[in-house]
Parts: C-alpha cells; sequence; structure tokens
C-alpha cells in the first residue's frame, strides 16, 4: 500500500509520517526532499548543474551543491525549477522506485510537497493533504531551513496550490491531540482494514 502524503512547506508531513509509524512496525517513510538531497551529491548531477546553473551555486572547496544558492533561483522561475527537474527528476525516480520495490510488504508512506506532479500521486492507495496556519509554517520552515521569513514567503509562493477534493483525508494539523485522533481514524479506518 502507499499513502502520498502532500501538503506545502511546514506543514507538518513528515510529523504526521511520525504519527503513522508511531501506530505500526509495518509502515515506512519516505522523505523525497532526502531524496533530492542525496541526488545532488551525485558527481554527474554536480556537473550538470554548475553548467546549467552557474559557479554560484557550487560550494566550489569541496565540489557540492549551495542548496540555498540553488534555491534561490528555482523558486523564483519555472523555467529554472523546471530545468533543475529535467536535471534530477529521472535519478531521483530510480531510488524511490527502489525504496518502493524493496518495502512492497510495507505500508509506505510518501511525503513530498510535489508527488501531485508525480506518478506516484495516481499510483497511491490513500491520499492525504496536510494543511497548517501558515504562523505555524513559517515557524517551522524557518527553524528547519534555517532561513528568513523573506525566503520562505518566495518559496511558499513559487509552491502549489492544493484542492482538497483531489484527497481522500485532509489533516488540519496544529501539532494538538485532535490531530493524533485524526491520524489514528485513518489508520484504523483505511490502513487496517485492507
Amino acid at each position: 500500500m502507499i499513502i502520498c502524503v502532500v501538503g506545502k512547506s511546514g506543514s507538518g508531513k513528515s510529523y504526521i509520517c511520525k504519527l503513522f509509524q508511531s501506530l505500526s512496525d509495518n509502515i515506512v517513510h519516505l522523505d523525497i526532499d532526502n531524496i533530492s538531497h542525496e541526488v545532488l551529491s551525485y558527481t554527474n548531477i554536480y556537473d550538470e548543474l554548475v553548467y546549467t546553473f552557474g559557479i554560484s551555486i557550487s560550494n566550489s572547496d569541496n565540489k557540492t551543491i549551495n542548496r540555498r544558492a540553488l534555491g534561490n533561483i528555482v523558486f523564483n522561475s519555472e523555467k529554472e525549477m523546471d530545468k533543475l527537474t529535467k536535471i534530477t527528476w529521472p535519478h531521483m525516480q530510480i531510488l524511490i522506485d527502489n525504496f518502493i520495490s524493496s518495502h512492497s510488504n510495507n505500508v509506505i508512506l510518501l511525503d513530498w510537497q510535489l508527488l501531485l506532479k508525480s506518478k506516484y500521486y495516481n499510483l497511491s492507495n490513500i491520499k492525504i493533504l496536510v494543511n497548517s496556519p501558515l504562523d505555524l509554517r513559517i515557524k517551522q520552515t524557518i527553524l528547519r531551513d534555517n532561513i528568513t521569513k523573506e525566503i520562505f514567503e518566495i518559496r511558499d509562493s513559487a509552491s502549489l496550490e492544493f484542492n482538497s477534493n483531489e484527497f481522500d483525508y485532509v489533516i488540519n494539523n496544529d501539532y494538538s491531540d485532535k490531530v493524533k485522533e485524526k491520524v489514528k481514524e485513518i489508520y484504523d479506518k483505511s490502513i487496517v482494514s485492507r
């Protein structure tokens, strides 16, 4: 079983996944942001990204990608984001497919803001949208990514808008006990029963 967990940056997707994991040892979680970071460490990807976006995205002392510099480029332009996707996505899909095939007996939580634009959204058995109030999202993202509010706003304005009607469940995440109850309700109704 594949469950897609989607939401804007800082909405608490990984937190929701941890709540699900606390209910069963058979649930595994893949944060696709981590896959994208791993792919950025590939030498051939580094070379292609520097060729495409310029040396300003390089930490030239250790030949790694400066994700903040790259983000400043791609979050400000859909055209530049498309270039990044064209370079990295084929490699990301290989890693995601390998994870799914190696966990075929598990309940798999795929956690990523952009899942809606991927084949994994349609492959999923359950689709969950995580919403969170803007002030909480700002606070969470600034703490997690060590960025300014201005950078958060640039990223957020470039993110997808979600239609709650396209999801099986919507979790309004305020980190309260109600959220834990909602996760348990989904688990009991749609995961344990399958």
